[in-house]
């Protein structure tokens, strides 16, 4: 029998090969992400796992794709599920991006921190909204959707097998392969012809809605392995050759602890496509809708802290605003500098990162009563504190990504009200809870510090 997350393993394998055959520079990018993360360890010894084991480090991953409808969605998140993974989070990437996004975006990912050990394989889904007035009227609209309800992306034997799989939480081995080869089969990049005009025509408001509902397929975006220096990555892939996006989307790079998530890719790739024209003549065409991201992890930050990183993203567009000459990232690096802690004792303290709290081996042996606030028992050392790796997005660097990958800006009628989604809609939508991630940071931890009370017999919750 071949268990669930066995099967998120293989699939993630299987789909980074494919990704490597059909984007070559996919290959390179995880080749030096290894170089890097190889160098990083050497120089930094068990430092450099600070944030995952360099097993994990280097077998992470995570995918992108993007579906047109809520049945579409559905039907993902069926499969997803065969693969212990579950919507967490709500992103809603028309509001975070500048340029025409016009989707809204959850990740599927596990959940429990020993299966995110196991294998913490995610998966970034995004899902068009042809209900937005702001990018598509009623009549594109409409044929949008007529173009959607026609389409299949997942075969019914793919689904039923997936069904199986989440009911069972395993698959017996015959049944698993042939669920992998169809799973992986669905994501690959159709060689059917598209057809030019109708692409076109959803290209000139969003390169995002053309890559969706311009085509009678789906296909991963892109694959993302992880690295513990992304600057150096950045350097030694433009040394090679190959062009970055311009930025790090996300937090500055810096002396203190690495917190929520920093992003790059290499820009997306003119590739070869079959093109139909009105008249039915058969053209070479291509499209860029395919890129190779990167990312490094850092601390997960609670509602406090988070509320603190969007503050200072807030300054730094302000200062970057009135001082345009300056370089961005050194005014970045100054804010962050001034506002945010340098070091995990002070995120602990203050409440802004997320932490899983263990007894100290070193902890005082000689029949004292140990004191009854977290503070306290971290400053004598009765227990020490792991920082826990953020595991989610954030859609102000996922739309950065996006756009920076974009032919052009699109078009937005902002003078038109928008159509309302969040997580209770999408939750709906999908049939499933979208899973707040704040909330399970703070299961997580709080589990953590009621192990401590109960081994170090206090009564009542630590203060």
């Amino acid at each position: 029998m071949t268990s669930q997350w066995q099967l998120r393993a293989l699939f993630a394998l299987r789909l980074s090969q494919m990704y490597g055959r059909e984007v070559p520079a996919y290959t390179t990018l995880v080749d030096v992400s290894r170089e890097v993360n190889g160098d990083v360890l050497r120089a930094q010894g068990a430092d450099a796992e600070r944030l995952g084991s360099i097993s994990r480090v280097t077998a992470e991953r995570h995918g992108a794709i993007r579906v047109g409808t809520p049945q579409e969605l559905q039907q993902v998140a069926r499969i997803f599920a065969a693969l212990g993974m579950y919507p967490v989070g709500f992103y809603d990437l028309r509001e975070a991006a500048a340029s025409a996004v016009p989707v809204i975006s959850t990740a599927f990912r596990p959940v429990d921190s020993d299966e995110l050990a196991r294998n913490p394989f995610r998966v970034f889904t995004s899902m068009l909204t042809p209900a937005d007035p702001r990018f598509f009227d009623a009549d594109l609209r409409s044929r949008l959707e007529t173009f959607l309800a026609g389409r299949e992306l997942f075969p019914p034997e793919l689904l039923t097998l997936a069904d199986r799989a989440a009911t069972e939480q395993e698959l017996p081995e015959e049944e698993a392969e042939r669920f992998l080869r169809l799973a992986v089969q669905a994501f690959e990049l159709s060689p059917e012809s598209v057809d030019k005009a109708w692409y076109e025509t959803l290209e000139r408001i969003s390169a995002v809605a053309a890559d969706i509902g311009g085509v009678r397929s789906t296909h991963i975006n892109h694959l993302t392995p992880r690295v513990l220096n992304i600057d150096d990555l950045y350097r030694r892939m433009t040394e090679r050759g190959i062009e970055m996006i311009d930025t790090i989307q996300g937090p500055p790079a810096w002396k203190g602890p690495d917190v929520l998530l920093r992003q790059t890719s290499f820009r997306a790739l003119a590739e070869p496509r079959a093109m139909r024209t009105p008249d039915g003549k058969a053209v070479s065409g291509a499209l860029r809708v395919r890129f190779g991201e990167v990312e490094a992890r850092g601390i997960a930050l609670t509602r406090k802290g988070r509320a603190l990183y969007d503050d200072l993203l807030g300054r730094i567009d302000h200062q970057a605003c009135q001082n345009p000459a300056e370089d961005r990232d050194h005014i970045a690096r100054a804010v962050w500098e001034r506002h945010m802690p340098a070091c995990e004792q002070e995120l602990a303290a203050k409440g802004l990162a997320h932490f899983t709290y263990r007894l100290s081996p070193d902890r005082p042996h000689d029949g004292s009563r140990p004191p009854t606030s977290l503070s306290e028992l971290l400053k004598e050392n009765w227990v020490y504190a792991e920082p826990i790796v953020y595991e989610d997005f954030l859609p102000r660097s996922a739309a950065g990504i996006f756009q920076s990958n974009l032919s052009g800006e699109g078009s937005r009628d902002n003078d038109k009200e928008g159509a309302t989604y969040d997580a209770a809609w999408l939750s709906d939508a999908i049939g499933r809870d979208v899973l707040d991630p704040f909330a399970l940071y703070e299961q997580q931890q709080n589990h953590s510090i009621g192990q401590i009370a109960h081994q170090l017999d206090l009564d009542g919750p630590l203060g």
